[in-house]
């Protein structure tokens, strides 16, 4: 291959641009808009949600890459109508994501945020009276979902010294990779009881929307602490409320939501569940921030990964990170 050109839907900040190009093959040839071109002979076209025009007007095109690693429903569905163009994601939020999923963990465990509001008002009486301080060391984490996030995960777990299960999509036989015993996710009812703490990154699918309902919830021992970083309707609200409130589930960490604001002006009065999550003292709340939207490091990480992915096409004729059209992931 001589040169590839690649068409970058929107705009980027000058010092993404710079990185990028310096870290770009010489022979790629990019092309930033809005508008599709006059005449477009682009092989890749790096967009979430691409307009069909975009697409189906594109003899060329070979590959769609979506900038960031969830894929857009809209997508996928757009995609499923041109089989011989393939689709791919990025990975490179697994890191901050990663980070946010143990920060949340640490913090519903120690009972950072009401000790916190206690201290802030001059009030001691955490350090007395018995605010659950938890341990992890020891401790189980089931991790549901042992993609790139999950694996990042586990291997913080294991530096903290606790025994780590995790589950996989179709995997048919028990396997240990790196330290983290990994399981169908058929096997999920028999690994909850096992849970002190429920980890979950999985993607919504079909396959994963609702999958813990009140009956595998109420599988959990007394006293686990969930933490969520996949999406929010992963697990049933009410049933998730109910067991905070009784305390069977003793804390959560929660960066995920049910109820987002639907315009500029919602973002400072819209609560994020149907269920007054707010009121209770056991559980973190984070507001859908553990890929770090617009954060420097998170936006250097992804026009690195995107340099990477292109480079890597482009010697080798092969694009990593292709994406299941029916799996969503």
């Amino acid at each position: 291959m001589e040169s590839m050109k690649v068409f970058i839907y929107g705009e980027y900040a000058d010092w993404q641009k710079k990185v990028f190009w310096g870290l770009l093959d010489d022979r790629i040839e990019i092309e930033w808009g809005v508008e599709l071109p006059d005449k477009p002979d682009y092989e890749v076209l790096i967009w979430g949600v691409p307009e069909e025009k975009f697409v189906q007007e594109v003899a060329s095109l070979k590959k769609v890459v979506v900038p960031y690693a969830g894929i857009p429903q809209k997508t996928r569905s757009l995609l499923a109508k041109y089989p011989n163009i393939d689709l791919h994601n990025l990975h490179h939020n697994a890191i901050p994501t990663a980070e946010m999923a143990f920060t949340l963990m640490l913090s519903a465990a120690k009972s950072i945020v009401i000790a916190d509001n206690y201290l802030r008002k001059g009030d001691w009486t955490p350090r007395y009276e018995g605010l659950p301080n938890r341990l992890l060391y020891g401790k189980t984490a089931l991790i549901l979902g042992l993609g790139e996030v999950g694996k990042l995960l586990g291997k913080m777990c294991i530096g903290m010294g606790m025994k780590v299960l995790a589950t996989r999509r179709n995997l048919t036989a028990n396997i240990m990779e790196n330290g983290i015993d990994i399981f169908g996710r058929h096997e999920l009812e028999k690994l909850l009881p096992q849970a002190d703490y429920l980890l979950i990154t999985l993607p919504l699918t079909q396959e994963t929307e609702g999958l813990l309902d009140r009956r595998k919830l109420e599988l959990l021992p007394d006293g686990t602490v969930i933490v969520n970083i996949g999406r929010g309707t992963l697990i049933a609200e009410k049933a998730l409320f109910e067991l905070l409130q009784s305390e069977h589930i003793a804390a959560a960490g929660l960066d995920v939501w049910y109820n987002y604001p639907q315009s500029k002006e919602a973002r400072t009065f819209t609560y994020p569940g149907n269920y007054p999550f707010q009121e209770l003292d056991n559980v973190v709340m984070s507001p859908h921030r553990g890929g770090a939207f617009a954060n420097y490091d998170t936006e250097l990480l992804r026009v690195e990964h995107l340099a990477n992915l292109l480079n890597g096409y482009f010697k080798t004729g092969t694009m990593r990170n292709l994406t299941d059209l029916k799996a969503g992931y």
